[in-house]
């Protein structure tokens, strides 16, 4: 029985990123043991896109992306412009460790927190 998924960032900068996602974000955190920080996330769903090859992306959802934005600059967070898509609008975060998340508000129906 699968009980949870596990997602890891690649990062030039670990420490920063494990910052930025405990004091900016607010995400929860366990000390896995010297030091290696396991976030909490919200609920979470996996889609599955066609592209030309394999990869993956982490994009954090909101009900209000404007809002979240906002809220967000207010931390010192700088957002990439909202794009809308035939899914929803989407805005990027950088990370201080040279990666980027998308954060977006979903115009599709959400298995986010749905048992699995």
């Amino acid at each position: 029985m699968i009980t949870g998924a596990h997602l890891v960032l690649f990062s030039e900068d670990a420490e920063a990123d494990r910052t930025f996602l405990s004091q900016v974000l607010g995400l929860d955190s366990i000390d896995a043991g010297g030091g290696w920080l396991l976030f909490a996330l919200p609920p979470a769903e996996a889609a599955v896109h066609p592209a030309d090859g394999p990869g993956a992306a982490l994009y954090l959802m909101c009900d209000d992306l404007a809002a979240e934005m906002a809220s967000l600059a207010g931390r010192g967070v700088l957002c990439s412009e909202p794009e809308r898509a035939r899914w929803g609008t989407v805005s990027t975060i950088g990370l201080p460790g040279g990666g980027s998340i998308g954060l977006y508000q979903p115009n599709h129906p959400s298995a986010a927190g749905r048992p699995g």
